[in-house]
């Protein structure tokens, strides 16, 4: 696996040692915001495909719409046989 070394200084520095928790390493803090930043990115963009998908396939918007609207509170009336 390749490493890289990324040199952060200054106020950054500082401002990511104030916020970073106590229990994590600098190291450890910037990775874990980093592979926060990537899932949040991905989820947006899946988001702005589905949007896509919908705009594009009307009838899943109404299966969509009706299962918002179901009530999923109450138990399924049974079938009589």
């Amino acid at each position: 696996m390749k490493a890289t070394t990324i040199k952060i200084e200054g106020e950054l520095l500082q401002e990511i040692e104030r916020a970073k928790p106590e229990s994590l390493s600098l190291s450890a803090y910037v990775r874990e915001v980093l592979r926060r930043d990537l899932r949040r990115r991905k989820l947006a963009q899946a988001a702005a495909s589905y949007e896509e998908f919908l705009a594009a396939n009307p009838g899943e918007q109404s299966w969509i719409r009706e299962w918002g609207e179901a009530d999923l509170a109450s138990s399924p009336r049974r079938r009589r046989r």
